[in-house]
């Protein structure tokens, strides 16, 4: 079977089913595994390279109010590699190739391949997302097998904080100017890690987030985890929040705990990583109940040592 994924959600899936082989095309922003960086790219970006988080964000913003997508297709790239199978996703409006462009582009294809939308707004809908790809690459039973692996390590996580009395109050932000409260399967994961989540609802999607609500709220734990950016690119970011009135008195702040985490591979992609994510925010909230793994990197605080990647001075006076 000849398979293009046009998300790296998608892309991360069927390399976890072992189908890495299969993957004939991916998305401009596939990079995980990282024998996938080399495969020919299959969809493009109309984001400007250098754009700000706020100018991305009015770029969201108008994109959805004419209902026009982000990410194009390269129709020339895909007709050339003739894919049996085309992977997308319905879940976000704007931050994957429109499903009519999709639907269009596979009238010109030869073949008729099939398409496979991934929807998934929670926790179990990552793992559903998962077994439908087996179902439609014919994986066969190393699917479960696979699942279940997966299934296991947040049962062990889930089982460890059930011995947690003390639950911090914790808000999850996946962007920074303007805020945003992560949505989706994020607050299922902070209940699994031994937290509370502040602001987000689960299997409700991302919402923008007051300064005024994140004061309110006072989190015990800030976890800053911008979609698609790593950590050095936020750390661009971190002084709009440090400006705020009040940031230094919130009790994050001052108790010192503040972590930033890439976005682009935790989080954000609702593939098998999710998993490492649940194992990276449980590690962050009760390193003394749960360990990291040796595959997950570890959350970076802030305060640990601001002479590191520019950190600036999170403890400054309002």
């Amino acid at each position: 079977m000849r398979i293009a994924s046009l998300l790296p959600s998608a892309t991360e899936i069927i390399c976890g089913l072992g189908l890495r082989d299969s993957l004939i095309g991916v998305s401009h922003e596939c990079d995980y595994p990282h024998d996938v960086i080399d495969l020919p790219r299959v969809t493009k970006t109309f984001l400007p390279e250098q754009a700000t988080s706020n100018e991305i964000d009015s770029l969201v913003r108008e994109r959805i109010k004419t209902e026009r997508a982000l990410y194009a297709l390269d129709l020339a790239a895909i007709q050339s590699l003739e894919p049996d199978l085309i992977v997308t996703q319905a879940l976000c409006d704007v931050c994957a190739v429109a499903e009519s462009e999709v639907n269009a582009a596979i009238e010109s294809l030869p073949g008729n391949p099939r398409t496979l939308n991934l929807e998934p707004s929670n926790l179990a809908g990552v793992l559903d997302c998962i077994r439908q790809v087996g179902i439609a690459t014919n994986a066969g039973p190393s699917t479960e097998k696979y699942i279940s692996g997966l299934q296991t390590r947040i049962d062990t996580v889930s089982n460890r904080s059930r011995s947690i009395s003390l639950r911090p109050s914790v808000l999850l932000l996946e962007w920074i100017d303007p805020p945003f409260c992560a949505g989706h399967w994020s607050p299922e994961l902070v209940d699994l890690a031994g937290g509370i989540e502040a602001i987000g609802v689960a299997g409700k999607r991302s919402v923008t987030t007051s300064w005024r609500e994140i004061a309110a709220a006072d989190p015990d734990v800030l976890v800053i985890a911008c979609c698609g950016f790593t950590v050095e690119r936020t750390l661009q970011d971190l002084p709009i929040l440090q400006a705020q009135p009040g940031w230094s008195t919130l009790k994050c702040v001052q108790t010192r705990r503040v972590y930033l985490v890439d976005g682009s591979a935790y989080f954000n992609r609702p593939g098998p990583r999710i998993v490492d994510s649940l194992e990276l925010l449980a590690h962050a909230l009760h390193p003394a109940i749960h360990p990291l793994p040796h595959n997950v990197t570890s959350a970076k605080n802030i305060f640990a040592d601001n002479s590191e990647a520019g950190v600036p001075d999170v403890r400054r006076q309002d």
